[in-house]
């Protein structure tokens, strides 16, 4: 995928992260997205790790969607 595809499932993936974890997320829709494309970075990341590979689009956007989940909860827990 190019890098502009990337954005944009980092942008979904940080929103629906964002929806999916309980309590009040403490930052913008900036931060929200920022987080969201290193979701997308950390979940691809370990997913290669693991070994596990997706070709479709869907399973790229699950992979970066946990990721963003993973990122979201260190930063409510941890920096914010």
């Amino acid at each position: 995928m190019g890098i502009i595809a990337w954005i944009i499932l980092g942008l979904i993936a940080g929103w629906g992260a964002k929806e999916f974890l309980p309590g009040y997320f403490h930052g913008g829709l900036f931060l929200q997205m920022l987080l969201g494309m290193a979701g997308a970075i950390v979940g691809g990341f370990l997913a290669g790790l693991i070994g596990l590979h997706s070709g479709n689009f869907l399973g790229k956007l699950f992979i970066a969607f946990i990721g963003a989940i993973i990122i979201l909860f260190v930063y409510n827990k941890f920096i914010h």
